[in-house]
């Protein structure tokens, strides 16, 4: 049976990469290459190219959903889903990566370490890191996604969650997809709210970072948390 006529390519574009990795390809072949191993009958390169005139970029083709994907003619579930898998393991490797430091003690730090989570999401995202008295983590939670608002951040579990991972200290990190990572009033009373539960406990709300597109604002720096240290 001959061969179709794509094949000798997708070999090549596999030997390229096999050699010299991803700095061998170009962006449309790196994406190219990709959908080979989620298509197998069919010529690849036409949909990558698609795909990078919908979004933009490799790195948006992947931070879309598979819903959005999916309108690209010739895109099916299983393509989409496959796309979206890669970018989710990808996201779970660095968050290990980063877990692997030994300690966050500026704002600098929690933005790269939050970074693998928050990158690419559509929604606003909340989520609290647990730390010991020396600043290493303990965990990471993913508290809410969509409208982040008092009502739908619940305190107790925060503090409880806390307590069972013997915190000493909370981070408090979300996103703004939009871009500005200026804070609302709503986000700085719930950083007052959450402030003022933990304290008596004897768990301190180190910062509230909001996360744009290449910026972030820390309320903490900002003077608008106090800690122990600091008077008040």
């Amino acid at each position: 049976m001959e061969k179709p006529s794509y094949s000798g390519h997708r070999a090549r574009l596999r030997k390229r990469f096999e050699n010299a990795g991803l700095s061998s390809l170009l962006e449309h072949e790196i994406l190219e290459l990709l959908l080979t191993y989620a298509i197998s009958r069919k010529d690849t390169k036409p949909l990558a190219w698609a795909l990078l005139k919908k979004f933009g970029s490799l790195g948006s083709v992947l931070d879309a959903t598979p819903s959005e994907l999916g309108e690209v003619p010739g895109i099916g579930k299983h393509s989409a889903l496959f796309i979206r898998l890669v970018r989710e393991v990808m996201r779970f490797y660095f968050l290990e990566e980063v877990k692997k430091r030994k300690e966050i003690t500026t704002p600098e730090n929690v933005v790269d370490f939050c970074r693998a989570s928050l990158q690419g999401e559509p929604n606003e995202v909340f989520e609290v890191i647990y730390l010991t008295t020396r600043n290493t983590v303990i965990g990471v939670e993913r508290i809410s996604t969509g409208t982040i608002d008092r009502a739908s951040i619940s305190p107790r579990k925060i503090i409880e969650q806390a307590l069972k991972r013997r915190a000493a200290a909370l981070i408090f990190v979300h996103n703004h997809p939009s871009g500005e990572p200026d804070p609302s009033a709503e986000d700085r009373a719930l950083t007052e709210t959450l402030s003022r539960i933990a304290a008596p406990l004897g768990i301190s709300v180190l910062d509230h970072i909001v996360v744009g597109k290449g910026k972030f604002f820390s309320i903490r720096a900002n003077s608008f948390i106090k800690t122990k240290k600091e008077k008040v």
